[in-house]
Order: C-alpha cells, then sequence, then structure tokens
C-alpha cells in the first residue's frame, strides 16, 4: 500500500508498505528519519516516540497505515530553526549519555512543555514514566526538563 503523510511539515509518500509495517520502521528505514530508535518494539520503553497529529505515541505500536493523512513530528521536526530548548538543556546538564533513549524523552519533555510551563517534579515524573534510560540515572535528564521550562518561561 501506499502511506502518504506530513511528516515535519513536509508531505512524505512511502510506497510498497505493507500491512503490520510500523510506522518507526517507515520513519526510521523509508525516510531516512533516524533520529526515533528501535529498542522494545512493545511500546515499553519509549524510545520512539513522536508526535501523531500533535499527541505522543510510540511509533513502534502504530501500523503505517495509520499515519495515512495525518502529521508526523520526530524528534528531527523539533529542530526546525536550531535545537529546541529542550535539546539544548539534555545537552548543557549532561542527560544526554549513550543517546538511545534521548529522542523520545526529549519529545516526551516538549509535549510536557506545551501544556505545563512550570511542571513540578511529581508532574515531570509522570510525564516521562514510560521513557526508559539505562545510563543517566533520570536525575540530568530532570534538570534538563527544569532548565528547558526556565528557559521556556523566561522566553513567553
Amino acid at each position: 500500500m501506499r502511506v502518504t503523510f506530513t511528516v515535519n511539515g513536509r508531505e512524505e509518500t512511502a510506497e510498497d508498505v505493507w500491512e503490520g509495517e510500523s510506522l518507526l520502521y517507515v520513519l526510521r528505514e523509508r525516510l531516512g528519519l533516524p533520529g526515533s530508535k528501535n529498542a522494545c518494539e512493545q511500546g515499553e520503553c519509549g524510545s520512539c516516540t513522536v508526535y501523531l497529529d500533535d499527541a505522543p505515541v510510540c511509533a513502534c505500536l502504530v501500523a503505517a497505515g495509520q499515519a495515512q493523512g495525518r502529521r508526523v513530528r520526530t524528534v528531527e521536526g523539533l529542530a526546525e530553526r536550531g535545537l529546541d530548548p529542550v535539546q539544548e538543556a539534555f545537552v548543557e546538564t549532561g542527560a544526554v549519555q549513550c543517546g538511545f533513549c534521548t529522542p523520545g524523552l526529549v519529545v516526551q519533555a516538549h509535549d510536557l512543555l506545551e501544556r505545563v510551563e512550570r511542571p513540578s517534579d511529581a508532574e515531570i515524573r509522570e510525564a516521562l514514566a514510560g521513557n526508559l534510560c539505562r545510563c543517566t540515572g533520570y536525575e540530568k535528564i530532570l534538570d534538563a526538563v527544569r532548565l528547558a521550562a526556565e528557559r521556556k518561561a523566561a522566553a513567553r
């Protein structure tokens, strides 16, 4: 089947997509967007989190055909005019180690900060609960979200 959808503001078409193919596979292998990571393929780790029509989803759980006519925004799409404040904060605080979980965490943190200007630590932890990290111990990730929240609030 053919799947046509908007990815990071551009219309894209994937040809010969088989019925069981995931959105994650299409993004990474067919469209050359490797930011979202393929880790668990079960929606448990959050490494493949992307926006689908402005809602964060695990791309490994979305059949590619479900994206037909819809909007997808990946971690690459957050950096339209340079790095997003969340991406900058992750780099500056050392929240990026191996980097495998980072794209999903960044998308999820970005979504949180779009909804809550100054989230509490409990709100940050809840928002990121579906994203697993094996390297950082999470404290640097919390620091990054706090820093991004401060900067975004100051810029408003």
